[in-house]
């Protein structure tokens, strides 16, 4: 292969302008800041809510489950829940069924935290959706690309 190799700039206009990879990068990276502002006076980012909201179940979830449901792999995973567990909102638990496998709860804390953020979220996330034209569409499209719809 040549050193020489020349895309044209037109090239470069037409992937900028078409490529879906980039304008969801662009979207979540938009939406992400969007809810860490959002969060920051209660010292929370966006993944640290979803991450949360992920363990508010009636029972205690392994680490598969959640690592499944944020698509994130396990050692991620495991480093997002250290801050969470280092300020008491997350506890990690031995597994009664498995002793190799983890428990995630939200402790007390944990859940009087989510309760703050919820109303939050439910108001800027209603905001969101008013700006679009099909946040419905777009949500199944996402759902869709990840192989979840």
């Amino acid at each position: 292969m040549s050193n020489d190799a020349k895309i044209p700039f037109e090239t470069t206009i037409l992937v900028r302008d078409a490529c879906l990879c980039l304008h969801a990068q662009r979207a979540a990276r938009a939406l992400a800041k969007r809810f860490d502002d959002l969060f920051r006076p209660l010292d929370l980012t966006n993944g640290q809510f979803s991450l949360m909201m992920a363990l508010n179940r009636p029972e205690p979830p392994g680490m598969a489950p959640v690592a499944a449901l944020l698509a994130m792999d396990r050692t991620t995973l495991t480093a997002a829940l250290k801050p969470l567990e280092r300020r008491g909102l997350v506890a990690i638990l031995d597994n009664p069924k498995d002793r190799r496998g983890r428990l995630l709860a939200l402790t007390a804390d944990g859940r009087a935290l989510l309760a703050r953020a919820l109303p939050l979220w439910v108001a800027e996330h209603a905001a969101v959706e008013a700006e679009l034209t099909d946040p419905q569409g777009l949500r199944a499209g996402l759902l869709a690309l990840a192989g979840l719809g």
